[in-house]
């Protein structure tokens, strides 16, 4: 055989070698992560994967960003990762997503980190702090202050890795069914608000309930709640709940820059190709540019809806009924730190991170808006 002969066989039995590789994967041995939603189909492996959700099906925003997120990694992947997503109550309950990614009921889960607060007592502080970061804050310190590896490390005794998918921005202070003049308004107003807002609210004098976004506009029309927070004009005016409150209140001081999460089974992240590792990393971080980037004119388009042809009333919260609500949330945020010494280095790298990013955001966003 002569050299140029030998060269082209090499190179022939290289490519053939590299074809074959997706079928001898990691995914294809004998662990369940790699055997379950795995599937060959001729030398092409295929993962089918169940991503559930603490959002109702299809809304409009939060139920949105899950789809395009598993649309966008059929598309990248070539249809090698195959994501069926399922709403809050098709497969699980909205409170039951943790539990079922962790346990390997599902592949993929898509929520907000202050659902597992009960759970796992900082988690709340990677999603969103009264008072605290916005979103544009928030995605500087998950993804170059270290917020993003502590959330890891908080998520790891359970099987989980989570990345950041999504942000509202700040959010509204909510819709209520009777006026806030003074902090006596707040007096055993029962108002459904999750995570640390809520328990801001109940050291204010307030009654916080918890409950999917599926139940609140039935909750607030029949006198079960006498306010509710949701989102934004945007996901508030496609659950109704103009119609069945009067006024509208900002701002959001609960949630200033509400983080999304996508959580992955650390079993089923392993039995990925390294390839489809880097397409997920990199989907979940361009719906979480994107989902932001929905929210801000979505919101604005909605609000001015809301206020000319819905006759919504807007109000601002006195001043004295923030100022008691923040005093209570720099309470209820010291106390996270005293759970354990990692919930206490989460803490710490939140507060110095607002603390310089504040700083700086007085000279720069602050400033300029101001100014504009």
């Amino acid at each position: 055989m002569s050299a140029l002969k030998k060269a082209v066989a090499a190179v022939a039995f290289v490519f053939l070698s590299v074809l074959l590789l997706p079928a001898c994967s990691p995914a294809d041995s004998s662990s369940p992560a790699g055997v379950q939603g795995a599937t060959d189909h001729g030398k092409t492996q295929v993962f089918r994967w169940k991503l559930v959700t603490t959002w109702p099906k299809n809304l409009p925003g939060l139920g949105l960003a899950p789809e395009r997120f598993a649309d966008s990694l059929r598309a990248m992947s070539d249809g090698r990762l195959d994501i069926k997503v399922y709403g809050a109550g098709e497969l699980v309950g909205a409170f039951e997503v943790f539990d079922a990614v962790s346990q390997g009921t599902a592949q993929l889960g898509h929520g907000a980190s202050y659902y597992w607060r009960g759970k796992i007592p900082v988690a709340a502080m990677f999603s969103t702090v009264p008072f605290g970061m916005t979103a544009q804050e928030m995605n500087g310190w998950l993804h170059y202050g270290g917020g993003l590896e502590l959330w890891q490390e908080v998520y790891r005794p359970f099987g989980l890795i989570p990345l950041a998918a999504g942000n509202t921005g700040v959010q509204m202070a909510g819709w209520f069914n009777k006026e806030i003049n003074s902090l006596e308004d707040l007096q055993g107003l029962k108002m459904r608000i999750p995570g640390l807002g809520g328990e801001v609210l109940e050291r204010a004098g307030g009654t916080a309930v918890s409950m999917p976004g599926g139940e609140v506009f039935t909750a607030l029309q029949t006198g079960v709640i006498d306010a509710t927070e949701w989102v934004g004009p945007y996901n508030d005016r496609a659950l109704g709940l103009h119609t069945v409150a009067r006024y509208y209140y900002y701002p959001g001081w609960h949630e200033p820059g509400a983080t999304t999460e996508v959580i992955i089974n650390a079993e089923a992240w392993q039995s990925l190709p390294t390839d489809l590792q880097a397409m997920v990393t990199a989907a979940a971080r361009a719906v979480n540019d994107d989902l932001l980037s929905e929210f801000t004119i979505r919101n604005a388009q909605s609000l001015k809806i809301l206020l000319e042809e819905h006759d919504v009333e807007l109000r601002r919260l006195p001043d004295d009924v923030l100022a008691r609500l923040q005093e209570a949330a720099a309470e209820v945020v010291a106390e996270i730190a005293e759970d354990d010494e990692l919930a206490q280095r989460v803490h710490d790298s939140y507060t110095e991170h607002l603390e310089l990013i504040s700083r700086y955001h007085e000279i720069t966003e602050k400033a300029y808006i101001n100014a504009r």
